[in-house]
């Protein structure tokens, strides 16, 4: 009976069908090589953007564990502390290490592909309960603490609102990948990530704003922080859109990219 001798390829396959067929994908991965190192500036400007608000965070959390006096600004958190810890240490978690989600070098690379999906899986675990905890307990502060001067209802309503959402969009992720829908599970937990991320484009649009109008306007607050979440999923969607565009291009060369792959 004859015997297939050509290294590395599939039975049926002919070794002419499997040069090709290596080749391609050699090519390809050398072509989306630059690319894949350009796109490490993606987590970069992630982590950029979210440093304004853990650096806030992390003041916080030494403000309350350090014994500081109250005041109007902190009397809130030195009541009820723990759900701000709780909201601080979840969305430091999920700010930076979702950030590394978008990297595509992770598995690009045909010798890295399977520990990359290894490194994915594992964050995975740690990024869900991560941004579960930060919606709700975001939500709960909303619900519970006094309100500061300058948020109001409407600015109350539509954090319950995108809070909801970031949770809605971390349980269809979840379902997604239950089902191994990759590609819908990236969908759903990139919009969620663009939501847990606005705090960011939140602190950047507010500094115009209170310089023009104060720091305690009630509707610039309202309308600056809203248009930040609506910001964030705009270009999440443009994310979104760019990687069926690419997975539609690439699908015939080469095993197709992670749904994170940005």
């Amino acid at each position: 009976m004859p015997v297939n001798t050509t290294r590395g390829t599939t039975p049926g396959t002919t070794p002419n069908a499997a040069q090709a067929t290596q080749t391609a994908r050699t090519r390809s991965f050398q072509a989306s090589t630059p690319a894949s190192r350009c796109s490490w500036l993606a987590p970069a400007g992630l982590i950029l953007l979210s440093l304004i608000p853990l650096i806030a965070g992390a003041v916080r959390v030494t403000e309350l564990s350090g014994g500081a006096a109250e005041t109007v600004a902190n009397s809130r958190f030195i009541d009820s502390p723990i759900p701000v810890f709780v909201h601080i240490v979840s969305v430091t978690i999920f700010s930076l290490l979702g950030a590394f989600q978008f990297v595509p070098a992770l598995r690009l690379a045909p010798t890295l592909r399977r520990a990359g999906h290894r490194w994915h899986r594992v964050s995975g675990t740690i990024l869900i309960p991560a941004g579960l905890l930060t919606a709700l307990s975001g939500m709960w502060m909303v619900v519970f603490y006094p309100h500061p001067v300058g948020d109001g209802l409407a600015l109350s309503a539509l954090r319950i609102l995108f809070g909801s959402a970031m949770v809605a969009g971390i349980l269809l992720g979840i379902r997604a990948i239950t089902r191994r829908d990759f590609v819908s599970h990236g969908d759903w937990m990139t919009r969620a990530y663009a939501i847990g991320m606005a705090a960011g484009t939140q602190a950047i649009l507010l500094i115009p704003g209170a310089l023009m109008f104060g720091k305690t306007h009630e509707l610039s607050r309202t309308i600056l922080m809203g248009a930040a979440w609506v910001v964030n999923l705009a270009v999440a969607e443009l994310i979104i859109r760019r990687r069926a565009r690419r997975a539609r291009g690439v699908a015939f060369t080469h095993v197709p990219e992670h749904p994170y792959t940005a």
